[in-house]
């Protein structure tokens, strides 16, 4: 083979690769594709001086309820929708993912009016398949919510 062969063979292998990166980089997830696939939970905790604190955990549902990880090949499909960080390494874009616990954390201190005034944010981790965020309401609690969420 001589070296213009070699040239055009390395080019065409790097336009083939280029092409399968971006296709898979194409791919965008959107808060809609999360409907119906996800559960969730808000643990409140009502402390004696009255703060009120919550942490609100929410997962991808699986097939089987009791596994926890996200099967190895869903795993690997969400990784590709990430973006190569120069260390070689994919960092997968969690921003709709976020969006969607957010919202689901809004719904549900709407729906059960545990948090009436806000709430400000102590922690909160994100990864692929789950979500918590963790918060204390700016509202002390009532008697009315000592009865309605203490255990």
């Amino acid at each position: 083979m001589n070296l213009m062969q070699k040239c055009l063979i390395k080019t065409l292998s790097s336009l083939f690769i280029l092409s399968v990166i971006a296709g898979c980089a194409g791919k965008k997830t959107d808060p809609s594709d999360f409907e119906g696939k996800v559960k969730d939970r808000l643990k409140t905790d009502i402390r004696s001086n009255g703060i009120k604190l919550f942490t609100y955990k929410a997962k991808l549902a699986s097939s089987s309820d009791s596994i926890d990880q996200m099967p190895h090949q869903q795993r690997v499909e969400q990784a590709k929708w990430g973006k190569r960080s120069r260390s070689g390494h994919y960092e997968v874009d969690l921003t709709d993912w976020t969006q969607q616990i957010e919202l689901g954390l809004s719904k549900t201190l709407d729906m059960t009016g545990y948090c009436r005034e806000g709430y400000m944010e102590l922690s909160r981790l994100i990864e692929v398949d789950r979500g918590e965020i963790r918060g204390e309401c700016n509202e002390g609690a009532t008697q009315a919510d000592r009865d309605k969420f203490s255990s």
